[in-house]
């Protein structure tokens, strides 16, 4: 079994320092390219190099990606070989005709099987994405994949690689829905690939030319700041994927000061880089808020008036508005304040940023950093991280098991108790060792769901202790709720069943490796419904039991009792 080809692989001109002397935070090393539908037309089991016709732009769109030092490889199934249906020797020739045409990869991997063979090389099994990663001297979470198909984008996910869809005629409706991230064309998706990488070394949403790129380095090195306020006020899942934008502050601030809600609170207290907490309910933020008091805000000003901030960078999700927070700021003389707005700020803001749709939130959250003067520092991998937590409950056993997370604090992001309690039963059966976890209002629902059968830690855990045991696992069963960044924080696998109120490109579990089910065009999509709107919950509950272990299997978590046979998600592909 041969996936990389030795003759056209040129990994070795590339270092694995490429991207040094950047101004901030390297989000992408390498862009891993379908071959078949992405970058060439798409004639099925083609062994004729004549028949090659690359895309409209691909040769100029690669040659920005080459320009900006990102490596570049093919990540391609082609069954054709395994059916006799192309020679090595004609694939080679095809390839060498796609180099003339498009110019040189650094390195071309193929899986020359079929789905039958079972292997973990053929997508939506990562494995293509993984050994791309290997050669090109990087890590998958540092990769981004364009496909045309929902294969690639599942087989980018599992490796814990972003994926941008570029739809054809051939790609399904479903497809589209469940991608993060959809590109019209490939000119179009490198455009947005460069658009991100420079977002996070000057908060500019446009690529970066070595002249700015120099200017920025120069600028971001020297910014220093003495007391710094940051503001997430919010549920622990969005103070958690704030984390990475707080650290970019605290690299360059002499104190920093968060302010939270109470809801938030105990996810602060786990991030790195905060110094003091200031916990407070915002009535403009807060889901289910009391009237406004005049005496409560009073009490805030004061409070805010103490801590004698010079600036202020007020983080919110793309439906707030920082403005109330901002003017309160004004009269408490905070002299600089940094925030994303759509909305005209008048005098309020002296940094006001802009961020496009769809942008994953802890980028969002670090390009305003940045755009205020505080990029990450390029040592700092932009990753969600956290504060050493003390060791898990002792009676989990050793680490491996299985985490399954059935509640969250807005019902519709939830699992269905009844879909949650069989995927525990089928997990169990099949010999995984599994723990169920919960909030401290959730004993009820994990005693039902545990069954007996897992063990059960709902209410018996806050988070700190909930981060230890998901620290401790071998993937994560989820909705979209805090565990999943908790997940991501420690790199460990999640099985994301995605509700789609809020759209997965923008919440789901970033840079770990993920595999999504649950029907992304269902009634609720983009409604931000707090309570499901539809009834039976039909986005989540026709998932079954068998699609969660297969995509435990995609992640390579397997049972004691392994299966035979490596499970297909998504469609037959080439």
């Amino acid at each position: 079994m041969r996936h990389v080809e030795p003759d056209q692989c040129r990994s070795a001109r590339i270092g694995a320092g490429a991207g040094q002397g950047r101004a901030g935070p390297t989000l992408f090393d390498a862009v891993l390219l379908d071959r078949d539908g992405t970058l060439i037309e798409d004639v099925p089991y083609n062994g004729d190099p004549e028949k090659v016709r690359p895309v409209a732009g691909a040769r100029a769109a690669l040659d920005r990606l080459r320009a900006a030092g990102l490596r570049l490889a093919v990540v391609t199934n082609q069954s054709g070989l395994a059916r006799g249906l192309v020679t090595e020797a004609q694939l080679r020739a095809v390839h060498a005709r796609i180099e003339q045409l498009l110019g040189g990869f650094d390195a071309w991997l193929v899986c020359p099987h079929d789905d039958a063979d079972g292997c973990g090389c053929r997508k939506p099994a990562p494995g293509l994405v993984h050994a791309a990663a290997r050669v090109l001297g990087t890590v998958p979470r540092r990769c981004v994949v364009v496909g045309d198909i929902g294969r690639d984008v599942t087989a980018a996910l599992a490796a814990g690689a972003q994926a941008v869809l570029v739809p054809t005629p051939v790609t399904r409706p479903e497809e589209v829905d469940a991608a993060g991230w959809v590109a019209a064309d490939l000119p179009g998706a490198i455009e947005e690939i460069l658009c991100r990488q420079a977002a996070m070394e000057s908060g500019r949403y446009r690529p970066a030319t070595p002249a700015t790129v120099l200017a920025a380095g120069a600028g971001g090195s020297a910014r220093r700041a003495g007391t710094v306020l940051v503001v997430r006020s919010d549920s622990a899942g969005d103070v958690l994927v704030t984390g990475p934008a707080i650290r970019a502050v605290a690299a360059h601030a002499e104190r920093v000061v968060l302010l939270c809600g109470p809801r938030g609170r105990a996810a602060a207290q786990l991030l790195p880089g905060v110094g003091e907490i200031i916990e407070h309910r915002l009535p403009w933020i807060d889901p289910a808020p009391a009237p406004v008091d005049p005496d409560d805000i009073a009490a805030l000003a004061h409070r805010l008036a103490a801590v004698a901030a010079d600036e202020a960078v007020i983080f919110t999700s793309y439906h707030q508005s920082p403005l109330p927070l901002a003017l309160l700021l004004r009269t408490v003389g905070v002299g600089r304040i940094a925030a994303i707005s759509d909305d005209y700020p008048g005098s309020l803001l002296d940094v006001r940023h802009r961020v496009p749709a769809g942008v994953p939130e802890p980028e969002r959250a670090l390009s305003l950093a940045a755009s205020a003067g505080f990029a990450l520092p390029e040592h700092d991998d932009p990753t969600l991280r956290l504060r050493p937590v003390r060791a898990a409950p002792p009676r989990l056993g050793p680490p491996g098991y299985v985490v399954v997370h059935p509640g969250s604090a807005a019902q519709a992001r939830g699992l269905p108790p009844e879909l949650a309690r069989a995927i525990v039963r089928a997990l169990t059966d099949a010999g995984h060792r599994v723990v169920v976890t919960g909030g401290a209002n959730e004993a009820e629902l994990t005693g039902r769901v545990a069954g007996g059968e897992a063990v059960d830690l709902g209410g018996a855990t806050g988070l700190a202790e909930l981060a230890a045991t998901v620290a401790g696992a071998a993937a994560v069963v989820v909705g979209n709720t805090g565990p999943a960044h908790l997940a991501a924080a420690y790199g460990v696998p999640v099985v994301s069943l995605f509700a789609p109120t809020v759209p997965f490109g923008q919440w789901g579990p970033w840079r770990v490796p993920t595999v999504r089910l649950g029907d992304a065009g269902a009634a609720c999509r983009d409604t931000r419904a707090a309570r499901c709107p539809v009834p039976g919950h039909p986005c989540l509950s026709r998932i079954t039991p068998r699609e969660v272990m297969d995509a435990l299997a995609l992640l390579g978590v397997l049972p004691a009792r392994r299966a035979s046979v490596v499970p297909t998600v998504g469609r037959s592909g080439r």
